[in-house]
């Protein structure tokens, strides 16, 4: 397959049945051509691009971003912001007094199968890939869901009681999965951020002898009623884990109710769930969880409900918070983005949020390759990188604080994972070559977690007419402005950018392409 690089100077040599291009751009990249419709990039022990800390001009400059399908990846230009309008045919406006969401992060899951990747490599690749997530020179992910024992991305069954009968939680034991996975590259992680991580926990399944199906996979709930023995021991058990995790100095900022609690609820699913009803989940956070948190020595550790797809909302949230004793405990509302084209965001994520303004929405899970036939690792894909861009912006534009993919790093095949539920990720690692491939979702990623610093602010933009664009822009705590577009159409889009505070800036946005753009106001 061809390729169009931004670089003009190139080497092409065939290896391993793959085209690696030597980019002399600036981005740096090793690209290797897999057969899709885009590169990955790939790096090893001792080389990864980077585009390093992103700092902008000064003001009347102004900074791009530009990832395309064409081969450029987060390749970096600046250019003069303009008096005067350049004439192009479609502007985007910045209506900066229009204020909407503040961001809390973006970042990926710690699952068992992304530590076994990165354990797999050389303590220089593993270095390099963590430091092209969480270092200042990174891509600045800040959130890290970590899962509460094993899912289906671990390589076995597993609790942290799996003792029967111990309701008083006497045997309960983080696995060695933490100890000696998860555990350390966490603190590795949280060594190289710049700034405190925020971890989520969830879980996806209690002991299976707490469950009414005596499994810890298939249909079932917990036993008895909430209030009960069960219901209680296993609001315990969120305290026990994040008691476990403080001895190793990592603090959780949250805790969802669970993992998909519908999943819970279907005939022989086939991996770890704990079904919930709305009402269930709403008695159990109102007479269990929330009071065992409150008492804990937690209590600013915040509660996000359904943690599931968003086609279950407004419903779910008006279940759980229309209770005044369940929503006194409640934080947020995580969403999952599977299924979600088939129901509106407005009428999902907006009905939820003009009823609940004081609950923030957060998305807690994400990848591409979970439907079949498209299923597994898809090296350089870039309509999946799309999918991410336009799901991200759909999400910003409806009031959502942060966004959260789900492994960090998977193998070729797309797992591990006991029940062969393959899915694609942002980096896959190659342990035989002591190599990993950030695939386009990575950069897509990038294009939102590196800019949309936290306390970010999404304000209003408005076009002066009909684009297949799709954007957002966000004032950071600094005053400066960060403006995201996706163009999906197979031709580039010429625009220009004005933003009242400072002029105009002329932007191209190539065929299939994310551009950020971003300048100074003082």
């Amino acid at each position: 397959m061809g390729l169009l690089l931004p670089s003009s100077v190139f080497l092409l040599v065939l290896f391993t049945g793959a085209e690696v291009i030597l980019s002399s751009g600036s981005s740096d990249c090793v690209a290797r051509n897999f057969g899709h419709d885009s590169i990955v990039c790939e790096c090893n022990s001792t080389h990864c691009d980077s585009i390093g800390p992103g700092n902008l001009p000064p003001v009347g400059n102004f900074s791009s971003y530009l990832s395309s399908m064409a081969g450029s990846r987060l390749e970096a230009s600046q250019g003069q912001i303009q008096v005067n309008s350049t004439g192009a045919g479609l502007r985007l406006t910045i209506v900066p007094h229009q204020k909407f969401q503040r961001i809390m992060g973006f970042g990926g899951a710690m699952t068992d199968a992304a530590a076994i990747n990165i354990l797999s490599l050389s303590a220089g690749a593993q270095e390099q890939l963590l430091r092209q997530y969480f270092s200042r020179d990174g891509i600045g992910y800040s959130v890290v869901r970590v899962p509460m024992a094993s899912c289906d991305f671990s390589t076995r069954l597993y609790t942290y009681a799996d003792t029967p009968g111990d309701y008083n939680l006497a045997n309960f034991t983080l696995a060695p999965e933490d100890i000696h996975m998860k555990i350390p590259l966490l603190q590795r992680a949280q060594t190289l951020s710049p700034r405190p991580l925020s971890l989520l926990a969830s879980a996806w399944s209690a002991p299976s002898w707490m469950k009414t199906n005596g499994a810890l996979i298939g249909k079932g709930s917990l036993k008895g009623k909430p209030g009960g023995k069960e219901h209680k021991t296993w609001a315990q058990y969120y305290i026990r884990f994040l008691e476990e995790y403080a001895k190793y100095n990592l603090t959780f900022w949250a805790v969802t109710t669970g993992n998909e609690p519908s999943a819970g609820r279907m005939t022989n699913y086939s991996f770890q769930a704990l079904g919930f009803t709305a009402e269930e989940q709403r008695d159990w956070v109102a007479l269990d969880l929330g009071p065992a948190l409150h008492a804990s020595a937690y209590p600013d550790t915040h509660i996000l409900l359904l943690d599931d797809s968003r086609l279950l909302l407004p419903y779910w949230a008006k279940v759980v918070l229309n209770d005044v004793h369940a929503g006194r405990y409640i934080h947020g509302v995580a969403v999952h983005w599977y299924m979600d084209s088939l129901v509106p965001a407005d009428i999902s994520l907006g009905v939820t949020h003009q009823l609940y303004p004081e609950y923030y929405l957060f998305g807690t899970e994400a990848c591409a390759g979970w439907s079949s036939p498209d299923r597994g690792v898809k090296l350089g894909s870039w309509s999946r990188a799309e999918e991410y861009a336009h799901d991200i912006l759909e999400d910003l534009n409806h009031h959502v604080v942060g966004w959260t993919d789900w492994n960090l790093a998977l193998d070729p095949t797309g797992g591990p994972n006991w029940v062969k539920n393959l899915v694609d990720s942002p980096i896959v690692v190659d342990a035989k070559r002591d190599v990993f491939y950030k695939q386009p979702s990575f950069y897509s990623m990038a294009h939102f977690s590196k800019f949309l610093l936290e306390d970010s602010q999404r304000v209003g933009v408005s076009s002066s007419g009909k684009t297949q664009l799709e954007y957002s822009a966000f004032v950071r705590p600094d005053s400066s402005v960060v403006l995201v577009v996706l163009n999906k159409a197979s031709s580039e889009i010429q625009f220009e950018v004005w933003d009242p505070a400072v002029g105009y800036i002329p932007c191209t946005a190539p065929a299939h392409s994310i551009l950020t753009l971003a300048w100074n106001t003082r």
